[in-house]
């Protein structure tokens, strides 16, 4: 059970915080509310590059880092379509320091053309290994943007093409950061060995004083219902061919995440799940294959993937991932089946709780959804799914003409 308090400051910053006594640390997060989904189209990974630029130093403190090293702290960041995170741990007596680097770079990061340049140079090359040069990489450079017409998850975090960070100016990323690096579009967590007058006391002092900055418009162009399945065929310089198939699904604050995220578990959740058992081990259609949830929050993907093995053909393999999904659209799975994959995410949840970093994380993200008490039901949400929820959830997931499909062709 996560025990946490909340308040806001006048500036719009919401403040959550889980007191652990038990533990001499304390994890601090910070989530801005930006994420891919709220770039323009023409100017796409910018919120991936902000990630770089924010270790970049502020303006009243140069190096980031060095402070939180001398403190005996760490920190790391990511970015995803639908938010920013960063996050720290350290002592809990040097937690002071947590709140003078993160505000500071709130109110007054260090804006400079060395920096972007610097950080241009680490994102454009990232783009290039991981995306471009790497066998698959570009995967979902193709396969969003064949799933999505409207909505901005059309492309990937990391952005359209490398050319909209080269041609970044300092005046785009400085309008950037006004838009969305303020306190009202930022979302603050502490968990750990402090309490609530403490964090209460430490925010007025730091974060009190920042101005608030103009409220974020959440308006997007919402996806139309897909009525045809879509194809695209590529062939490239990788070792194997692969079938990448996406079909649209739930938001996360829809009633049927929880029976979808079961759903991918009971088909892909390690040795003992169906599509393993039937489709690599037992017929040998795949060397390996994968179905996930991407779990955005507004409406998202399940996506499928598989490694073909020698000598099976495309048509033949879309065929056998779709008869075993199938298997699920018109017969509920057994309630020991179900069972045991409501045990695994209990396990994981539990797991997760145990960690202050996890925690800190998770107040923040349920708080961004907009009802932070979901991060004490999620089990109880999982268990609640039933059979008939599985059954109805992927009849309504696994139409064929809900489908986007992505033949990753190796060269002959």
């Amino acid at each position: 059970m996560i025990e946490y308090e909340s308040f806001s400051l006048d500036n719009g910053l919401d403040v959550l915080v889980n007191t652990d006594k038990t533990t001499p640390m304390v994890a601090m997060n910070i989530l801005y509310k930006v994420g891919a989904r709220n770039e323009h189209p023409d100017k796409t990974g910018f919120a991936h590059l902000f990630e770089h630029l924010m270790f970049g130093g502020s303006v009243n403190i140069p190096s980031y880092d060095g402070p939180l090293q001398i403190a005996g702290g760490e920190n790391n960041a990511f970015t995803n379509n639908d938010f920013t995170n960063y996050y720290l741990t350290l002592p809990s007596q040097n937690i002071e320091t947590a709140f003078w680097l993160e505000s500071d770079r709130m109110l007054s990061l260090g804006f400079s053309e060395h920096s972007l340049e610097v950080q241009r140079s680490v994102v454009i090359e990232e783009f290039r290994q991981r995306y471009l040069n790497q066998p698959y990489g570009d995967v979902w450079l193709h396969l969003r943007p064949l799933a999505y017409k409207e909505h901005p998850y059309q492309w990937p975090t990391i952005g359209k093409e490398v050319s909209h960070i080269e041609n970044a100016t300092l005046d785009d990323v400085k309008d950037f950061f006004k838009r969305f690096y303020h306190p009202s579009n930022a979302i603050l967590s502490l968990s750990g060995n402090i309490d609530v007058d403490t964090a209460k006391k430490l925010c007025d002092k730091w974060f009190a004083p920042i101005p608030a900055g103009k409220a974020v418009s959440l308006e997007l162009p919402q996806e139309s219902e897909q009525h045809e399945k879509r194809i695209l065929s590529v062939e490239k310089d990788v070792p194997y061919d692969a079938i990448y198939k996406a079909w649209h699904c739930c938001a996360r604050m829809d009633d049927d995440y929880y029976s979808t995220d079961l759903i991918t578990d009971i088909l892909s959740a390690g040795k003992s799940s169906r599509l393993y058992n039937s489709l690599v081990q037992n017929r040998k259609i795949f060397t390996n294959v994968n179905i996930y949830m991407l779990g955005d929050i507004d409406e998202s993907l399940v996506v499928a993937d598989g490694t073909l093995a020698q000598g099976v053909s495309m048509d033949q393999a879309e065929e056998a991932l779709d008869e075993e999904l199938s298997k699920l659209s018109s017969q509920e799975p057994s309630q020991r089946e179900l069972q045991k994959v409501k045990n695994k995410v209990s396990s994981a949840i539990a797991f997760g709780d145990m960690s202050i970093a996890n925690r800190a994380l998770n107040l923040c993200y349920y708080n961004m959804l907009g009802d932070t008490s979901l991060i004490l039901n999620q089990k109880e949400k999982y268990h609640s799914v039933t059979g008939d929820d599985i059954k109805s959830t992927a009849e309504k997931v696994f139409r064929e003409s809900n489908s986007s499909v992505l033949y990753y062709n190796a060269k002959k």
